[in-house]
């Protein structure tokens, strides 16, 4: 098992793409890709919680997917279904506190049932933090967070960033230091606008179902070569 001795980031997020890619390649449909990218999500969650990152978010599946085919849509369901039911008890019984970032409109009953189960089945949990982004856009969650707060009766006047923060998804959490994305696409996508605006950025060529332990640790040992100033300046640059 490759090992990790670097600095390790409180919070990392991952933009998961490539599955479709990654089963047209091998001439199969998209949901294969999908299903496989699924069995990446349980290796790499394990991985993540082994290496001693406390915080790991995953984008499942954003607002802006609900353009694609109806088939692939339904497939993506089913297998978050399938991921709640199969593995639930055995995160919650590893100490893993499950939280789903997004909206809720759109979503059948049933997937509602499932992410309610899952947030309160884990609530109390604390050892290893995962976020699942499940119809979920960063310009959404930005709405949300503006509508929440307005309706709580907070003076947006003089709202600073803390307390604004209060209202997101995420709230509670540090903010990710890390985001990787997969498939060798350079953009953020929608993905957590506010809460990524100082962190590092790794991209990586490999497709999301090939990525493996060693990749992470990868952009990990990347991540600890940057120099992060969160817009200080150099103090060791020679005036």
């Amino acid at each position: 098992m490759s090992a990790y001795r670097g600095a390790i980031p409180d919070h990392v997020a991952i933009i998961m793409d490539g599955n479709g890619r990654w089963a047209q390649a091998r001439r199969r449909p998209r949901s294969f890709g999908h299903r496989a990218g699924v069995e990446t999500v349980r290796r790499i969650v394990e991985d993540a919680s082994e290496i001693g990152i406390k915080h790991l978010t995953l984008y499942s599946f954003s607002t802006e997917n609900w353009t694609r085919p109806k088939a692939e849509i339904a497939a993506l369901m089913a297998l978050m279904r399938e991921y709640i039911e199969a593995d639930l008890k055995r995160l919650a019984d590893e100490g893993v506190r499950i939280r789903i970032l997004g909206t809720r409109q759109g979503l059948k009953a049933d997937v509602l049932r499932l992410i309610d189960m899952a947030e309160s089945q884990t609530a109390t949990n604390s050892d290893f933090n995962l976020n699942i982004a499940f119809n979920y856009g960063g310009r959404d969650e930005l709405l949300r967070a503006a509508a929440k707060a307005v309706a709580s009766g907070a003076d947006m006047s003089t709202m600073d960033e803390a307390g604004f923060g209060a209202f997101f998804d995420t709230a509670g959490q540090p903010d990710p230091d890390l985001v990787i994305r997969t498939s060798g696409e350079r953009r953020i996508s929608n993905f957590l606008l506010w809460q990524a605006a100082y962190a590092e950025f790794v991209f990586t060529d490999v497709l999301w179902p090939d990525f493996q332990r060693s990749d992470l640790i990868d952009a990990l040992t990347e991540y600890t070569h940057r120099e992060r100033r969160f817009g200080a300046a150099d103090t060791s640059e020679v005036a």
